[in-house]
């Protein structure tokens, strides 16, 4: 049975970036790009050219080698030949491949937004599609909020998609742009707008999550017929973001449903490279990853509770809906307080640390985690501590360094200039080869000023910890009152890319920062030597 190709059309470096906080500049551009053409995406939108200087510099030349470079840009304006249009003329002198045009299809925008009549947009959609086609670029259309515009007025709407499509649109795409729409309901209209006349093999669908439903509403659309699929990576847009393609592709791909019918044009070799694909973009982002992203999150494939992991270790499949090697995950096997032997056991012999069942320390281990636990640790969230702790009490750990004392001091006081200032101080003590060595620093909060004195002088190891860096530091206080158990988690990655978590637990949220923060600087000069599980640094 021959297969229906559907084509993937990524949107994250134009509609991406209307996210809250999110503002690519041309470098950052040219690495996603060239990111979503190594992992096989048919279309790459890059921007609106002559909207801004960074897209008009984005498009003075062609970013990929196999996606198809898409620009972004309107219709013509009403009144105004396409000739004499001069951001239409901006939009096809680009270096694209192809010009995808928004246009309104539901006669509400038309009357309030465009200002002009119902004819006239319907020329302005004609006249540039028939412009882009001369200038020898694909041409493709999104007809914004063309399901709330079909519930309104269904007659003119498909107006919109069939003129675009008769002047020879090669994707005449329907756009649920308030995000609003339901998955029976785009199911139910993409069905009457292919009766129409409209054919699905030039159909697309762009989906917001505004419901919560973008990636369900695009395979609604998908079984309706239509077959090119917009979204972003992360599932990152404005508001509540669009169709997540990270997790359409490998549904698409992996699913029986839609495996069998249909081809993408990505391998399964790219669609292992998917997880690496969604942290690289996070990483560009400087955000941490939602760990529980389908298919790509660190907990996609983490199986807490004992029961579950016993499972797990005879048959894989009966707690997984995928392997989750296809898209470059892995499988964690979580320890806490609710796991039992076969979760430790599982951890331990994934990060190559070899210990007997019946091995009296691997008892004792457990005993302890789940003392710790009670505590306030919470090892599930923090690999490296876990696999320090382990390693310590199963086999031991090299002493790099000792830390004889540390002190930390905030001063709040009025400068020079009667500007009120607070102050962080911090001075730590470190024996290296039985040489003391005396750090003193200054930061943002006594945390920071901590870190930074106690990375300042590690003698040998120093250069070793260059490309350490903080990711992310959560605290989280346990039981109340400014007396509280307070739990400290932070994240750290090095130059290779690698991510590992470790936590510290204290009355005193100071003490417990530096809990964390040793436990990070030891792990790395563990995972510098090849002492450490790959596995708590992804």
């Amino acid at each position: 049975m021959t297969r229906e190709r559907l084509y993937l059309f990524d949107t994250t470096l134009r509609d991406g970036q209307q996210t809250p906080g999110v503002d690519f500049s041309v470098e950052d551009k040219i690495t996603i790009a060239s990111l979503l053409d190594e992992f096989g995406i048919d279309y790459v939108e890059g921007g609106y050219p002559g909207a801004n200087p960074t897209d008009t510099e984005f498009f003075t030349k062609k970013r990929t080698s196999r996606s198809k470079f898409v620009a972004f840009g309107m219709t013509k304006r009403a009144g105004v030949s396409a000739s004499n249009d001069p951001g239409l003329a901006t939009t096809l002198q680009s270096k694209s491949d192809a010009v995808c045009f928004v246009a309104k299809s539901w006669d509400y925008h038309v009357r309030v937004a465009l200002g002009c009549s119902n004819e006239e947009n319907l020329e302005g959609i004609r006249a540039s599609v028939e412009a882009a086609r001369a200038a020898g670029k694909e041409a493709m259309v999104d007809c914004e909020h063309f399901f709330d515009g079909f519930k309104a007025n269904p007659g003119y709407a498909l107006a919109c998609a069939r003129t675009a499509y008769e002047a020879g649109a090669r994707w005449v795409v329907l756009c649920d742009t308030n995000g609003g729409t339901q998955p029976s309901e785009v199911r139910a209209i993409v069905e009457k707008a292919i009766a129409a006349g409209i054919p699905g093999k030039n159909l697309g669908i762009h989906a917001h999550d505004d419901t919560g439903q973008a990636v369900a509403n695009s395979l609604a659309a998908v079984e309706a017929g239509v077959r090119q699929i917009q979204g972003t990576l992360n599932g990152i847009g404005e508001r509540c973001g669009n169709a997540n393609l990270t997790t359409l592709v490998p549904t698409l791909m992996l699913k029986p449903a839609y495996a069998g019918r249909f081809a993408t044009g990505i391998s399964a070799e790219q669609l292992a490279g998917l997880s690496h694909l969604s942290r690289a973009f996070d990483e560009l982002l400087n955000r941490a990853p939602e760990p529980q992203a389908p298919y790509v999150g660190a907990s996609a494939f983490a199986t807490k509770a004992g029961i579950h992991a016993s499972a797990i270790m005879k048959e894989p499949q009966t707690y997984e809906h995928v392997p989750p090697e296809t898209v470059g995950n892995r499988r964690r096997v979580m320890v806490s307080d609710q796991g039992g032997k076969a979760n430790f056991l599982a951890e331990l012999k994934r990060r190559g640390i070899a210990v007997p069942r019946d091995d009296v320390r691997l008892d004792a281990l457990i005993s302890v985690v789940k003392e710790r636990e009670a505590q306030g640790y919470a090892y599930e969230g923090a690999d490296a501590s876990f696999e320090l702790l382990a390693r310590k009490m199963l086999h031991g750990l090299p002493e790099f360094f000792r830390v004889t004392s540390f002190r930390c001091m905030v001063e709040r006081r009025f400068d020079a200039n009667g500007h009120l200032k607070t102050v962080s101080e911090a001075i730590v003590k470190v024996l290296v080869d039985g040489e003391e060595k005396m750090s003193v620093a200054e930061g943002h909060g006594p945390v920071n000023a901590l870190d930074l004195a106690l990375r300042k002088d590690l003698g040998k190891y120093q250069g070793e910890i260059a490309d350490l860096e903080l990711a992310d530091f959560k605290v989280r206080i346990l039981n109340g009152g400014t007396e509280a158990i307070t739990r400290v988690l932070i994240e750290s990655h090095d130059g290779t890319g690698a991510r590992w978590a470790t936590v510290g637990v204290s009355e005193n949220i100071i003490d417990a920062s530096f809990q964390a923060l040793m436990d990070s600087i030891v792990y790395k000069l563990m995972k510098n030597r090849d002492m450490a599980g790959l596995v708590a640094a992804e």
